[in-house]
């Protein structure tokens, strides 16, 4: 799934559910910049607006990334190739870090997104914290990472795991100048 068909499957729920950008806006708490910037661009600022658009067209995050709604078990084989969905940690591409692979993007109705994430080394020393409703654990499987939640920073080493409540405002990011692999669960209730 690329990012640009994320942005296709908004502009078609939008059209479906005949809800405007200014309806959007008001129903996600972001604004009309922000919501046309991820509708013409072919990056993802992050995780957390993904999450607000969902909520204002009333559909679970995992919509966005899905090719079919498989209703048993999904199995993901580790020769299984997908492609990244990339965020970055701000609205715009300047600073695309997290490749995003999803691994349960064939299961229809689940209320958890696990993905295997790709955190590279930020291109500039901004980052911007955001917030959603729901929770979020991380495992680090190698590398290390640094999560700043509130106003506090957690660096984590390959082994080691948080699980945190996604509405306090915060963002992950690899802790030294290497790419670090994660696995994240992020649960968001609809």
């Amino acid at each position: 799934m690329s990012n640009i068909l994320v942005s296709e499957k908004i502009k078609s729920l939008m059209h479906d559910r005949n809800v405007s950008i200014n309806d959007l806006s008001l129903r996600s708490g972001l604004t009309e910049e922000a919501i046309n910037i991820i509708l013409i661009s072919e990056k993802i600022p992050s995780l957390a607006p993904l999450i607000k658009i969902a909520r204002g067209l009333g559909v679970r995050p995992g919509t966005f990334l899905d090719d079919s709604d498989q209703l048993g078990p999904v199995i993901q084989r580790q020769d299984d190739v997908n492609q990244p969905v990339t965020f970055s940690s701000q609205l715009s591409d300047k600073n695309s870090h997290l490749d995003f692979y999803s691994l349960a993007g064939n299961k229809s109705g689940r209320n958890m997104e696990p993905f295997l994430i790709d955190i590279k080394p930020s291109t500039t020393n901004e980052t911007v914290l955001s917030s959603h409703e729901g929770e979020e654990f991380l495992y680090v499987l190698n590398g290390s990472i640094k999560v700043i939640y509130g106003i506090n920073t957690h660096i984590l080493h390959q082994g080691d795991s948080i699980y945190y409540d996604s509405i306090v405002e915060h963002v992950v990011c690899s802790a030294n100048n290497q790419t670090a692999k994660i696995l994240a669960v992020v649960y968001t209730p609809l």
